[in-house]
C-alpha cells in the first residue's frame, strides 16, 4: 500500500513575517554630504477580524508590501524631520520611476533630453535628490515591485480603486505607527494614477486614521477622469488636449508660423476656451462660415491637414493625433512625451503600436533596480520585480459605475477640514497623457474656498509626463520641490 503523507493542517502553515534589511550609505545634495539608512523590504499588512480563535492577535495578514525608505542619519528630532510616502500610477505601476528618476539618492543614466542610452545602463548618485530635506518611504502597492498577497488570499482583491488606497493608506499608518513618524510633517509624492491615489488618500487617511498632512506633490496629475477621457457623448478632453497638441507640433515643427511657445500657447488656450468649445457646445446647430473658422484655427494650431479636422468632425482624438502629425514623415509622436518619436511597421493604422517614452526608460530603469536592490541594498529575493504589471487588469472602478472617476472633492473636503494642507502640481507641455490644461481645468472646478486657493500652486517644464527624465527639468523640479516642502512643513 502506498505510504500515507502526514495530513498538512492548517495551523502548520508558516505565519507571514517582515523580511528587511538595512545599510548606511551617502551622497552629495547641493555640495553637501548627506549619510542616510535605507530599510528596503517587505511589511505583513494585516485586517482586523474578530474571529480570535483562527487570529490570536484579532489580525489576519493579508498582504507583504514592499518598500524602500531613507532615512538622514544626522537628524536629532525626528518631529521637525519631514517625510514623503511616494508611489506612481497605472494602476499596475512600481513605485521605481519617481525612486530612481527624482526624487530618491540614486538615479538612472539617459541621454541629456531623456532618450534611450546604450546598453549597458548605469545608476549614479542623483544630486537633484529631495533627501536633504525630506526622509523618504517609496511604496509598491500589491501586485507591483515585489509586492503580493499573503497565501490564501486572492490578487483580484487588492485590483480596485477603493481597496488600493485602503491598503496603501493602512501601510503609511503601520510605518508611521511602527518608526515613530506621527509628529513629523508628512507628505505625499504621486505621479499620473499615484495622483489619483494620493487625493485620495489625503482623505482616507484624514478620516479613517486622523493623519492630517502637510502637503501633496503631485507629478502630472489627474484627479477628474472626465478631462482625459476620449468618449463619443464627452467633448471636455477635444478642449483641454489642444495646448499640448499645439505644442507637440510646434515642437517637430510642424506649424507653419513659428513664434515662442508660451506665446502660441496663450493664443491656443483663448480660442480653446472661447471659440473652440462653444462650437463644440453648439454641435450640428454650428453653422458654416462658424465652421470654416474653427477648422482653420485648429488646422493652424495642431498642424494637421484642414481635411483631416474635417473629417474628425472637428474632434481630434488623441490616438488619432500620435499617428497622424508626423504621418508624411513616417514617424508617431508619443502619448506621455511627445517630444519623442515611434516607428510603426504600417503608416496607414489609426493609433502607433507603441509609447516611445516607455521603450526609452524600461530597460534603463529594470536593470538599474534588479542591481541596486542587491548589490547595494541588500535585498535577494528571486520574485520578478513587477516594474509595470498587467496583472492588475481588469482594474475595478466600481465606486465609480455610470460615471467617470473623479477624486476632485475628496481633496477639496481634506483641504477644508485642514486648512493647512498644501498641493504642488508639476506639469510636463508635452505630457499628453494627462495635459496640463486639464490639470488647470480640473483644479479652476474644485470648488475649494477662496481663502484655500493659495494652498494650490502649479509649475510648468519644457518636456512630458516624466519630465524628470530631461535633465535642465530634473533640476527644475528639485528647486521646485524644496521650496514647497520648506513653505509648507
Amino acid at each position: 500500500m502506498p505510504e500515507e503523507k502526514p495530513e498538512v493542517k492548517k495551523e502548520d502553515k508558516p505565519t507571514p513575517a517582515d523580511n528587511l534589511v538595512q545599510t548606511q550609505h551617502s551622497v552629495t545634495i547641493g555640495g553637501r554630504e548627506v549619510k542616510y539608512t535605507v530599510t528596503a523590504g517587505t511589511m505583513v499588512v494585516k485586517e482586523e477580524t474578530t474571529d480570535r480563535e483562527k487570529e490570536a492577535d484579532g489580525e489576519r495578514p493579508k498582504a507583504q508590501v514592499f518598500f524602500v525608505a531613507y532615512t538622514r542619519d544626522d537628524v536629532g528630532d525626528k518631529s521637525k524631520r519631514p517625510i514623503t510616502f511616494s508611489f506612481n500610477g497605472g494602476p499596475g505601476s512600481s513605485s521605481v520611476w519617481l525612486h530612481l528618476g527624482t526624487l530618491g539618492p540614486r538615479r538612472v543614466v539617459l541621454e541629456f533630453d531623456g532618450n534611450l542610452p546604450r546598453p549597458p545602463f548605469q545608476l549614479v548618485d542623483n544630486e537633484f535628490s529631495i533627501l536633504d530635506q525630506t526622509d523618504l518611504v517609496f511604496i509598491d502597492p500589491v501586485s507591483t515591485g515585489y509586492s503580493r498577497p499573503v497565501e490564501g488570499q486572492k490578487p483580484k482583491e487588492w485590483h480596485n480603486f477603493k481597496k488600493d488606497i485602503e491598503s496603501v493608506g493602512d501601510f503609511i499608518r503601520l510605518y508611521t505607527t511602527r518608526y515613530g513618524r506621527w509628529l513629523s510633517p508628512k507628505f505625499l509624492a504621486g505621479e499620473s494614477y499615484g495622483t489619483t491615489r494620493a487625493a485620495g488618500l489625503s482623505g482616507y487617511l484624514q478620516e479613517r486614521h486622523g493623519m492630517y498632512l502637510n502637503g501633496l506633490m503631485l507629478i502630472s496629475a489627474v484627479l477628474d477622469f472626465t478631462t482625459i477621457d476620449f468618449y463619443v457623448n464627452n467633448d471636455l478632453p477635444y478642449v483641454l488636449f489642444l495646448p499640448a497638441y499645439a505644442a507637440t507640433a510646434w515642437y517637430h515643427g510642424a506649424l507653419r508660423v513659428r513664434k515662442p511657445l508660451q506665446k502660441l500657447l496663450g493664443e491656443v488656450e483663448k480660442f480653446a476656451q472661447g471659440e473652440y468649445a462653444a462650437a463644440l457646445l453648439k454641435g450640428d446647430s454650428l453653422s458654416k462660415r462658424e465652421r470654416a473658422s474653427v477648422v482653420e484655427k485648429l488646422a493652424r494650431y495642431t498642424g494637421l491637414s484642414a481635411d483631416f479636422i474635417e473629417r474628425s468632425n472637428l474632434r481630434i482624438n488623441d490616438q488619432h493625433f500620435f499617428k497622424e502629425l508626423l504621418r508624411e514623415r513616417g514617424q508617431t509622436v508619443g502619448r506621455l512625451d511627445s517630444r519623442f518619436t515611434g516607428l510603426d511597421r504600417l503608416g496607414v493604422t489609426q493609433q502607433p503600436e507603441y509609447d516611445p517614452l516607455l521603450t526609452n526608460v524600461l530597460g534603463p530603469y529594470t536593470a538599474a533596480f534588479y542591481d541596486y536592490i542587491r548589490s547595494e541594498l541588500k535585498f535577494e529575493t528571486d520574485l520578478p520585480y513587477e516594474i509595470l504589471s498587467g496583472f492588475v487588469h481588469p482594474w475595478s472602478y466600481a465606486e465609480f459605475e455610470n460615471h467617470f472617476v473623479h477624486v476632485g472633492e475628496t481633496l477639496r473636503s481634506a483641504m477644508t477640514y485642514n486648512p493647512h494642507l498644501k498641493v504642488f502640481v508639476a506639469n510636463g507641455y508635452y505630457d499628453l497623457g494627462t495635459p496640463y490644461f486639464a490639470t488647470e481645468y480640473t483644479f479652476n472646478h474644485l470648488g475649494l474656498h477662496e481663502s484655500l486657493r493659495g494652498n494650490v500652486s502649479m509649475e510648468y517644464y519644457e518636456a512630458g509626463h516624466m519630465m524628470y527624465i530631461h535633465m535642465p527639468s530634473l533640476e527644475a523640479l528639485k528647486r521646485d520641490l524644496a521650496e514647497f516642502i520648506q513653505n509648507s512643513k
